[in-house]
Protein backbone atom coordinates (compact mmCIF):
# COMPACT_ATOMS: atom_id res chain seq x y z
CA UNK A 1 0.00 0.00 0.00
CA UNK A 2 1.15 3.52 -0.89
CA UNK A 3 0.63 6.60 0.51
CA UNK A 4 1.68 9.95 -0.43
CA UNK A 5 1.91 13.32 1.54
CA UNK A 6 -1.99 14.48 2.04
CA UNK A 7 -3.69 11.67 -0.03
CA UNK A 8 -5.67 8.51 1.35
CA UNK A 9 -3.48 4.89 0.77
CA UNK A 10 -4.12 3.16 -2.39
CA UNK A 11 -3.67 -0.84 -2.95
CA UNK A 12 -2.46 -0.26 -7.18
CA UNK A 13 0.59 1.34 -7.98
CA UNK A 14 0.49 4.80 -9.79
CA UNK A 15 -0.13 3.68 -13.58
CA UNK A 16 2.30 5.34 -15.81
CA UNK A 17 0.76 7.09 -18.49
CA UNK A 18 3.70 7.46 -20.88
CA UNK A 19 3.56 4.28 -22.38
CA UNK A 20 -0.38 3.58 -21.75
CA UNK A 21 -1.66 3.23 -25.55
CA UNK A 22 -3.96 6.23 -26.84
CA UNK A 23 -7.56 5.91 -26.22
CA UNK A 24 -9.83 3.58 -28.32
CA UNK A 25 -13.09 5.96 -29.88
CA UNK A 26 -16.16 3.93 -29.31
CA UNK A 27 -19.75 4.76 -30.01
CA UNK A 28 -21.79 5.70 -32.28
CA UNK A 29 -21.20 8.98 -34.15
CA UNK A 30 -24.45 10.96 -33.64
CA UNK A 31 -23.64 13.43 -35.88
CA UNK A 32 -23.44 11.22 -38.80
CA UNK A 33 -26.07 9.21 -37.52
CA UNK A 34 -28.66 12.59 -38.01
CA UNK A 35 -26.68 14.20 -40.73
CA UNK A 36 -28.55 15.87 -43.27
CA UNK A 37 -26.85 16.53 -47.02
CA UNK A 38 -26.04 20.32 -47.97
CA UNK A 39 -25.95 21.13 -50.19
CA UNK A 40 -29.21 18.98 -51.61
CA UNK A 41 -30.42 18.39 -55.47
CA UNK A 42 -32.99 20.65 -56.07
CA UNK A 43 -34.45 17.87 -58.07
CA UNK A 44 -34.55 15.14 -55.97
CA UNK A 45 -36.47 17.75 -53.11
CA UNK A 46 -38.78 18.64 -56.08
CA UNK A 47 -39.39 14.79 -57.11
CA UNK A 48 -40.13 14.07 -53.13
CA UNK A 49 -42.06 16.49 -53.01
CA UNK A 50 -43.94 15.04 -55.60
CA UNK A 51 -44.63 11.73 -55.12
CA UNK A 52 -45.45 13.12 -51.39
CA UNK A 53 -48.92 14.93 -53.03
CA UNK A 54 -49.62 11.67 -55.07
CA UNK A 55 -49.64 9.91 -51.65
CA UNK A 56 -51.64 12.84 -49.68
CA UNK A 57 -54.19 12.89 -52.53
CA UNK A 58 -54.33 8.80 -52.55
CA UNK A 59 -55.02 9.34 -48.55
CA UNK A 60 -57.48 12.40 -49.22
CA UNK A 61 -59.46 9.96 -51.68
CA UNK A 62 -59.13 6.73 -49.71
CA UNK A 63 -59.47 8.23 -46.33
CA UNK A 64 -56.81 6.41 -45.27
CA UNK A 65 -55.05 6.65 -41.68
CA UNK A 66 -52.59 4.21 -42.71
CA UNK A 67 -51.46 6.66 -45.34
CA UNK A 68 -51.23 9.49 -42.85
CA UNK A 69 -49.00 7.51 -41.05
CA UNK A 70 -46.77 6.69 -44.18
CA UNK A 71 -47.07 10.18 -44.56
CA UNK A 72 -45.74 11.12 -41.16
CA UNK A 73 -43.13 8.63 -40.97
CA UNK A 74 -41.88 9.54 -44.26
CA UNK A 75 -41.06 12.74 -43.27
CA UNK A 76 -39.35 11.89 -40.07
CA UNK A 77 -37.43 9.80 -41.38
CA UNK A 78 -35.97 12.64 -43.61
CA UNK A 79 -35.73 15.17 -41.35
CA UNK A 80 -33.92 12.51 -38.62
CA UNK A 81 -31.74 10.81 -41.50
CA UNK A 82 -31.79 12.91 -44.67
CA UNK A 83 -32.52 10.58 -47.96
CA UNK A 84 -30.40 7.55 -46.42
CA UNK A 85 -33.46 6.14 -45.16
CA UNK A 86 -36.89 7.82 -46.47
CA UNK A 87 -38.34 5.48 -49.74
CA UNK A 88 -39.60 8.29 -51.12
CA UNK A 89 -36.30 10.11 -50.84
CA UNK A 90 -33.94 7.25 -51.73
CA UNK A 91 -36.36 6.84 -54.74
CA UNK A 92 -35.95 10.56 -55.42
CA UNK A 93 -32.17 10.62 -55.17
CA UNK A 94 -30.76 7.04 -56.23
CA UNK A 95 -33.37 6.32 -59.40
CA UNK A 96 -35.57 9.66 -60.39
CA UNK A 97 -33.55 12.85 -60.47
CA UNK A 98 -30.55 11.67 -61.71
CA UNK A 99 -32.47 11.21 -65.01
CA UNK A 100 -33.03 14.76 -65.04
CA UNK A 101 -29.63 15.30 -65.78
CA UNK A 102 -26.92 17.44 -63.32
CA UNK A 103 -27.81 18.01 -60.35
CA UNK A 104 -29.12 21.74 -58.90
CA UNK A 105 -27.59 22.18 -56.02
CA UNK A 106 -29.40 24.41 -53.02
CA UNK A 107 -28.71 24.74 -49.32
CA UNK A 108 -29.70 22.02 -47.02
CA UNK A 109 -30.17 23.89 -43.91
CA UNK A 110 -33.96 24.82 -45.23
CA UNK A 111 -34.82 21.96 -47.14
CA UNK A 112 -34.15 20.17 -43.76
CA UNK A 113 -36.38 22.59 -41.61
CA UNK A 114 -39.11 22.42 -44.65
CA UNK A 115 -39.23 19.01 -44.07
CA UNK A 116 -39.38 19.66 -39.95
CA UNK A 117 -42.55 21.42 -41.65
CA UNK A 118 -43.94 18.93 -43.32
CA UNK A 119 -43.38 16.33 -40.29
CA UNK A 120 -45.08 18.28 -37.83
CA UNK A 121 -48.22 19.24 -40.55
CA UNK A 122 -48.30 15.82 -40.89
CA UNK A 123 -48.21 14.48 -37.89
CA UNK A 124 -51.09 16.71 -36.53
CA UNK A 125 -53.13 15.58 -39.48
CA UNK A 126 -52.61 12.17 -37.84
CA UNK A 127 -53.14 12.81 -34.09
CA UNK A 128 -56.48 14.86 -35.23
CA UNK A 129 -57.59 11.77 -37.28
CA UNK A 130 -56.58 9.24 -34.44
CA UNK A 131 -58.59 11.76 -31.97
CA UNK A 132 -61.77 10.80 -34.48
CA UNK A 133 -61.52 14.46 -35.78
CA UNK A 134 -60.67 13.34 -39.38
CA UNK A 135 -62.49 16.35 -41.47
CA UNK A 136 -59.82 18.09 -39.29
CA UNK A 137 -57.11 16.01 -40.36
CA UNK A 138 -58.05 16.33 -43.71
CA UNK A 139 -58.01 20.32 -44.03
CA UNK A 140 -54.65 19.77 -42.44
CA UNK A 141 -53.79 17.05 -44.84
CA UNK A 142 -54.81 19.47 -47.73
CA UNK A 143 -53.06 22.39 -46.47
CA UNK A 144 -49.72 19.91 -46.81
CA UNK A 145 -50.81 18.96 -50.58
CA UNK A 146 -50.56 22.46 -51.07
CA UNK A 147 -47.51 23.77 -49.90
CA UNK A 148 -45.69 20.46 -51.19
CA UNK A 149 -47.25 21.05 -54.42
CA UNK A 150 -45.90 24.24 -54.77
CA UNK A 151 -42.17 22.92 -53.75
CA UNK A 152 -43.02 20.20 -56.11
CA UNK A 153 -44.48 21.76 -59.65
CA UNK A 154 -43.55 25.63 -59.22
CA UNK A 155 -40.19 24.97 -57.37
CA UNK A 156 -41.22 27.61 -54.29
CA UNK A 157 -39.98 25.93 -51.03
CA UNK A 158 -42.86 27.59 -48.44
CA UNK A 159 -40.73 25.87 -45.42
CA UNK A 160 -37.17 27.27 -47.14
CA UNK A 161 -38.99 31.03 -47.39
CA UNK A 162 -40.07 30.65 -43.93
CA UNK A 163 -36.86 29.82 -42.94
CA UNK A 164 -35.12 32.82 -44.22
CA UNK A 165 -37.80 34.86 -42.99
CA UNK A 166 -36.53 33.54 -39.26
CA UNK A 167 -33.09 33.88 -40.35
CA UNK A 168 -33.74 37.52 -40.99
CA UNK A 169 -35.24 37.85 -37.89
CA UNK A 170 -32.67 36.37 -35.87
CA UNK A 171 -34.22 33.59 -34.80
CA UNK A 172 -32.09 31.37 -37.05
CA UNK A 173 -28.33 31.78 -36.63
CA UNK A 174 -26.63 33.09 -39.78
CA UNK A 175 -23.68 30.19 -39.14
CA UNK A 176 -26.37 27.72 -39.92
CA UNK A 177 -26.68 28.63 -43.31
CA UNK A 178 -24.83 31.61 -44.25
CA UNK A 179 -25.58 31.22 -48.38
CA UNK A 180 -29.67 30.98 -47.07
CA UNK A 181 -30.02 34.99 -46.43
CA UNK A 182 -31.64 35.57 -49.35
CA UNK A 183 -33.23 31.99 -49.82
CA UNK A 184 -36.39 33.61 -51.08
CA UNK A 185 -34.84 35.60 -54.15
CA UNK A 186 -32.69 33.08 -55.37
CA UNK A 187 -34.66 31.75 -58.45
CA UNK A 188 -33.92 30.28 -61.15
Amino acid sequence: MTKSAGTKPTDAPAADVRNSPAPVKTGVDWRTVFAFPNPVNEYAARITAGLVVLLAVATLLTGSGWGLLLIAGGFWLRVLFGPRISPLALLSVKVLAPRLGPAKLVPGPPKRFAQGMGAFVSTTALVLFLAGAAPAAWIVLAVLVAAASLEAFAGFCLGCVIFGLLQRRGLIPEDICEACNNVPLRRS
